[in-house]
């Protein structure tokens, strides 16, 4: 199978991900639930792997990584923690429904004041639209790092530079691009960022979290159990325990923590470069098949390794059917959990067929792929 669905989940991870989690399945016992080396094995790794999170994406304090299951989880903690009722929250079109339903759910249960950002007909952020939106005393702004339709990405900088004007935190999406571009919590100046294990970080699945600046007060989304203060009646105040409520997924994070170290060994840039030139090449010979429309700004100098298109007037669902049954090629049809994103691209009724590419792809599935969209076509 030439597997180019890496935008849902990296599928081929570095061997040593396995073999972690395999001798984690063997000898870790349960982090932060007594001294026992078993225990005490699952805390080191636990706190291994916040390290190596605190430098990857900026985060000046590890004890300020917080693990949860995905990026989905990391994104209501957040979102939910930090906005009460009535307050005014402004997300983007770019969004998937990991920071939509949250936000929608603001509106519906707190009465939240919510608006949306506009993206143009090639799935771009209006940051003009934007800084209209964001009003003093707006409490909160989501957004998306790097879009999972068309692969475009968002000036983070410039986002947060825009409401932390009118006093807004900032919480941002990193599913997309942590592990291939760089994301920096302190660098860009947001508050939270939040990804997941899966994806670029090639991590196993059930893995993510998020990042958390210092002086950001986020309330815990659960409660329960912790190994410490178990006498109080309240989830312990600090971090990162307040939003880790529950046993860890401590075989999982030794799993992320080896693809931490193979991350940090080849290079984010180096895996970013690799993935962008696929991605690339891939572009330039598709968009010139008749029949074909490529979605996305492709004169961007920084993308994810993102193509989506479609061929003709078919379903997207019946050309990724047709690429996986006869040529062998796993492709991602139809809406993505990104409704707002496809009414700006004006793809709502035929979807998109997204080819997304990782560190482990190469230029002879890239030009398989090329030849199959061909054939189709024809």
């Amino acid at each position: 199978m030439i597997y180019l669905d890496n935008a849902a989940t990296t599928m081929r991870k570095p061997p040593e991900v396995a073999e972690a989690v395999a001798r984690a399945l063997q000898t870790m016992g349960n982090a932060s639930r007594g001294a026992t080396k078993a225990s005490l094995a699952a805390s080191r790794v636990d706190y291994v792997a916040r390290e190596q999170l605190a430098r990857l994406l900026g985060c000046p304090r590890p004890d300020h990584v917080a693990f949860a299951s995905n990026s989905t989880e990391a994104l209501n903690v957040a979102i939910m923690g930090l906005v009460d009722a009535g307050a005014r929250v402004v997300g983007t079109d770019l969004e998937h429904n990991s920071v939509l339903r949250p936000l929608y759910r603001l509106r519906d249960e707190r009465g939240a004041d919510l608006a949306f950002a506009r993206a143009d007909e090639r799935g771009n952020l209006d940051y003009e639209d934007l800084e209209r939106l964001v009003t003093p005393g707006t409490r909160l702004v989501a957004v998306t790092h790097g879009s999972n339709v068309t692969g475009n990405m968002v000036d983070v900088a410039r986002v947060v530079d825009i409401a932390h004007a009118a006093g807004a935190l900032v919480v941002v999406d990193a599913s997309q691009t942590a592990g291939s571009h760089e994301v920096s919590l302190e660098g860009t100046g947001a508050d939270v960022v939040c990804f997941t294990g899966h994806k670029g970080l090639m991590g196993p699945q059930g893995t993510g979290g998020l990042c958390v600046a210092e002086g950001v007060e986020i309330r815990p989304f659960k409660v329960g159990g912790t190994g410490v203060h178990s006498y109080s009646e309240t989830q312990p105040e600090e971090y990162p325990t307040r939003l880790e409520a529950g046993t860890l997924n401590s075989h999982g994070i030794a799993g992320l923590s080896a693809a931490l170290d193979f991350i940090e060994r080849v290079g984010v840039k180096a895996i970013g470069d690799h993935e962008e030139g696929l991605m690339r090449s891939f572009y330039e010979q598709v968009r010139a098949i008749d029949g074909v429309t490529v979605y996305g700004d492709f004169d961007a100098a920084e993308r994810c390794a993102i193509v989506s298109l479609n061929v003709r007037d078919y379903s997207s669902s019946a050309v990724a059917d047709e690429l996986g049954e006869r040529y062998g090629i796993a492709t991602r049809p139809g809406a993505h959990c990104a409704p707002r994103m496809h009414r700006a691209l004006g793809t709502v009724e035929q979807g998109v067929v997204r080819f997304s590419f990782s560190w482990y792809s190469t230029e002879e599935e890239v030009d398989a792929a090329v030849a199959a969209v061909r054939e189709i076509a024809r």
